[in-house]
């Protein structure tokens, strides 16, 4: 089977960042986020992905194809006009339409078993699931409900002939598998969505749609407070992730579970963690505190400096004597 991630989004919740480092480039675990999703769909063996990439499209063309080549058939897909994720997928029609292939939004981190998933899809003759999960605020997303036998009866609007009585009220978790036959239903070259213009129109036409319930880890890094919480799961062991290599030393000043980078200079009264992590080549000077929040490579924190719940962009200087607090810093 083959993929294809999601990743041209501008990422405007996440702004200011998002104005310098696509989404999908942001560190976790001082990983690319991208990596994470290769890594979900490599456990499944899916060795052929497609990325369709538009803002900022350089640093992720320079990491994967030039720094850091994958050890898979990587294909990327550039839109110069952003196309939606109907859109974007129609785009790719020719690499993915010889069999059923899944989709994946690139800011999404899971410990899904893409396999179950696969095999739900193929013995429920299915000719899209939606991978779902039920909410402790469903109010807070669209609408979609599911019948006991995974069948999709209700999807943001739209409603199959017949809703049986009891239902299921689940949300999307942005990962799908597709059937071929879907490019049939997405107009070429121009914006379209798939959960807008193109799911709620199969439900209307009674196609088997179904939801296969997850009910492990899942998060999206929609905002400052997902992302600073996504790497905090990963440091508490929550969500397993690979990471980066990290500094080695037994500096009293780092406080676990905290991950420094490669070639940091770390004064040792200072404090760094719990729930941080630090990317290479940053320097920490005497006295400054770093807590529950991400620094990008190359980072430089004055004397005295303290930062907490904050992300800081790569090459930052934050000078001496400073309180950041709750702020994204570019």
């Amino acid at each position: 089977m083959k993929a294809m991630v999601l990743a041209a989004g501008f990422g405007m919740r996440l702004q200011p960042l998002t104005r310098i480092l696509p989404k999908p480039m942001f560190p976790v675990l001082g990983r690319p986020l991208l990596s994470h999703t290769f890594d979900l769909l490599q456990s499944a063996s899916i060795d052929d992905i497609a990325v369709n990439i538009h803002h900022l499209p350089n640093s992720i063309i320079n990491y994967f194809e030039k720094e850091n080549p994958p050890p898979f058939n990587l294909h990327l897909s550039t839109e110069k006009k952003i196309l939606g994720t109907a859109g974007g997928i129609k785009k790719m029609q020719g690499f993915l339409e010889d069999g059923p292939f899944i989709t994946i939004n690139s800011d999404i981190i899971t410990d899904l078993e893409i396999n179950k998933v696969i095999n739900f899809h193929k013995n429920n003759n299915s000719k899209l699931t939606l991978v779902v999960r039920q909410d402790i605020s469903p109010e807070q997303y669209d609408s979609i409900e599911i019948c006991k036998n995974g069948r999709i009866a209700h999807f943001i609007g739209a409603s199959s002939m017949n809703i049986p009585k009891k239902t299921t009220r689940v949300m999307f978790t942005g990962i799908q598998i597709m059937e071929p036959d879907i490019f049939e239903r997405i107009p070429e070259g121009q914006f379209c969505g798939t959960t807008e213009d193109i799911f709620p129109q199969m439900i209307q036409d009674d196609v088997p749609i179904y939801g296969y319930l997850h009910e492990g880890y899942w998060k999206d890094m929609g905002n400052r407070e997902s992302y600073l919480q996504v790497n905090t799961d990963a440091l508490n062991k929550i969500i397993t992730l690979k990471e980066a290599s990290t500094y080695q030393s037994n500096n009293p000043s780092i406080i676990p579970p905290a991950l420094v980078g490669p070639n940091c200079c770390i004064s040792k009264d200072s404090k760094i963690g719990p729930h941080s992590v630090i990317g290479p080549n940053c320097i920490i000077e005497s006295g400054a505190v770093i807590e529950n929040s991400i620094l990008w490579g190359g980072v430089t924190v004055g004397a005295g400096t303290t930062i907490k719940r904050s992300v800081i962009a790569q090459n930052k200087t934050i000078g001496g004597g400073a309180n950041i607090d709750d702020q994204s810093i570019i």
